[in-house]
């Protein structure tokens, strides 16, 4: 019973329109209990419902059409730290990778926002900001509070502690 439940839901899940990117699925072999079945399950369905992902075509279709001041919210594996950017307002400055291989720039305000502790590559994170068009494929800002209330608040997670 447990085996045909599990199926439901991942399929329910990996088709829902909500659900655009893929993630880690667990594994659902014969060597796992029941528990840890639906354990897996429960964890898998809070991060699916937790944050609606922007559709990845909308990343790629503003890049294609340079368009810019877009508000995304985006999963992707970090595949540089480079150095903070200390021109004006300082940034700490890094590149992901989306699930479509399109390569964004995160640029995260420190003066503002805390830096993202112990950032390296490899790590997944949930970033929250507004896209801008570049070349090189993106760039993310606003990826923390505006102490204004100007603009959008955003944030980045990583392994569910907040950066904004």
């Amino acid at each position: 019973m447990i085996d045909i439940l599990s199926s439901l839901l991942l399929t329910t899940l990996i088709t829902s329109s909500d659900y655009t990117q893929n993630t880690s699925l667990p594994s659902l072999n014969h060597n796992h209990s029941s528990i840890e079945i639906a354990a897996s399950l429960s964890t898998l369905k809070t991060s699916a419902t937790r944050y609606r992902l922007t559709n990845l075509a909308v990343l790629r279709n503003a890049f294609n059409n340079r368009a810019s001041n877009i508000q995304v919210l985006v999963m992707g594996r970090v595949t540089a730290v480079l150095s903070d950017d200390n021109d004006g307002s300082r940034h700490q400055r890094f590149i992901v990778q989306l699930q479509n291989s399109q390569t964004l720039l995160v640029a995260h305000n420190i003066d503002i926002a805390p830096r993202v502790s112990g950032l390296r590559v490899g790590d997944t994170l949930y970033i929250y900001g507004e896209y801008e068009w570049s070349e090189q494929g993106g760039v993310i800002h606003w990826t923390h509070h505006d102490p204004s209330r100007r603009h959008i608040d955003g944030w980045i997670d990583r392994n569910g502690t907040i950066f904004r």
